[in-house]
């Protein structure tokens, strides 16, 4: 009589755990993860805002419209190396060339195109193939002979460096005309007004869409799920931020074109990375290579994969940086462009460690360097004092990442 009677109460009970909690049962489950040691990019996000506050209250002119504009076109080369530096790092290894093989393919761009007479897109394919074939060796030492990336892009970085010099020859700069499409892409082509504010529009409604779509298919499963009103709080807060952002922008110059190539790649990366096969894999082999080959994945492929994008995507940035700075020159990809690279993946979020990180990392770790290099050269500051607070931010993530992964692992042991 009794199992009769308790039967219903538990089915009762079980329904209540499955069903939605709300926005506020949300916010406790944040705060959760976050004692847990699951951080995500909440540091990156508190340190953006404390970078912003405190240099617009020394210089107003930080947060002026058209200074805004001119940091989203700074940001965009060196975020798209970024982006392939979170590719490797998700594997736990490390590509030290990117810098050089963004100068590589800026002194490419500029020969073919401005010397050898080849069409300007395939002058910009051959910079990218190069990038390519490059991240193919990249991978090929780490499969074949177990050579370190470390070592093999450290090598790679002078060689790269070498040939860049070589292909530039003596006069080692090669101006490229303002009119053209290049150029123009780099330093005054930007979204019209009614575009970008509609632009803004589609981050929340792919949420809503995605997200709809996701509790459809865990109530399938009988799996507890967010609430509609999580969903549309989380969508309509987006929204309504990106919405003041880009009119905000839009009383300045606008936003930049190149800029909105790099957010795009960003959110095709985490597409990939989140929603593929190939992006579940990359995170197992960054989390435990040994268990993902056993598990049937491809390690090699999967390595190959990802230095060839980062390499790729270095050349982008190459590219980029010519368009920006009108030339390809020797000191195309020289100079801090490494160090700014790997440090907006690891600010962003991105561990060093492997197996954690997302796309969005180059995106908003990108924007704290821009910001600070911003902040200090309208204080008329040295470059020197850049490459301090840079380098004091990078090694805070670097320990941020550390304490997480002991509260993740203490967590898991409780």
């Amino acid at each position: 009589m009794t199992d009769h009677k308790s039967a219903p109460a538990l089915d009762r009970s079980d329904s209540r755990v499955r069903h939605d909690e709300g926005i506020a049962g949300a916010i406790r489950g944040f705060i959760d993860r976050v004692r847990s040691g699951d951080i995500g990019m909440l540091p990156v996000v508190v340190g953006l805002v404390l970078i912003t506050t405190v240099f617009s209250a020394i210089n107003p002119v930080f947060l002026a419209p058209n200074n805004l504009v001119n940091l989203l076109f700074d940001a965009a080369a060196v975020g798209c190396i970024s982006l392939g530096i979170v590719c490797v790092l998700l594997l736990g290894q490390i590509d030290l060339s990117v810098g050089s093989m963004s100068g590589l393919a800026s002194a490419i761009t500029g020969v073919l195109w401005m010397k050898a007479g080849l069409p300007l897109p395939m002058a910009i394919l051959a910079a990218l193939g190069a990038g390519a074939l490059m991240g193919l060796v990249y991978g090929m030492l780490l499969n074949r002979f177990g050579m370190p990336s470390f070592v093999s892009t450290l090598s790679g970085l002078l060689a790269l460096l070498g040939l860049q010099l070589y292909i530039l020859g003596p006069t080692g700069s090669i101006n490229l005309p303002y009119a053209s499409p290049l150029v123009r892409f780099g330093q005054i082509l930007v979204m019209p007004a009614w575009l970008s504010l509609l632009l803004a529009l589609v981050p929340g409604a792919l949420m809503i869409w995605l997200d709809l779509r996701n509790m459809r298919r865990r109530a399938a499963a009988n799996l507890s799920s967010p609430s509609l009103s999580v969903v549309l709080a989380k969508a309509g807060f987006l929204t309504v931020a990106l919405i003041v952002a880009v009119q905000y922008l839009n009383q300045g110059r606008g936003i930049p074109w190149m800029f909105g190539l790099f957010v795009a790649l960003v959110v095709a990366m985490n597409y990939a990375l989140t929603r593929t096969k190939w992006g579940r894999s990359m995170f197992a082999v960054g989390g435990n290579s040994e268990a993902a080959r056993r598990s049937g994945i491809n390690v090699n492929r999967i390595r190959l994969s990802a230095f060839m994008l980062c390499s790729t995507l270095a050349a982008l940035g190459g590219v980029l940086s010519a368009a920006r700075l009108a030339s390809s020159s020797q000191q195309a990809g020289a100079g801090d462009v490494n160090l700014n690279a790997i440090a907006a993946a690891v600010i962003g979020g991105t561990s060093l460690f492997g197996g954690r990180g997302s796309a969005w990392s180059a995106l908003l770790g990108i924007l704290v360097i821009q910001a600070i290099s911003n902040g200090l050269t309208l204080l008329n500051l040295s470059s020197s004092l850049r490459y301090m607070i840079t380098g004091g931010v990078l090694a805070i993530a670097v320990i941020v990442d550390s304490l997480a992964r002991q509260s993740r692992a203490s967590h898991g042991r409780a």
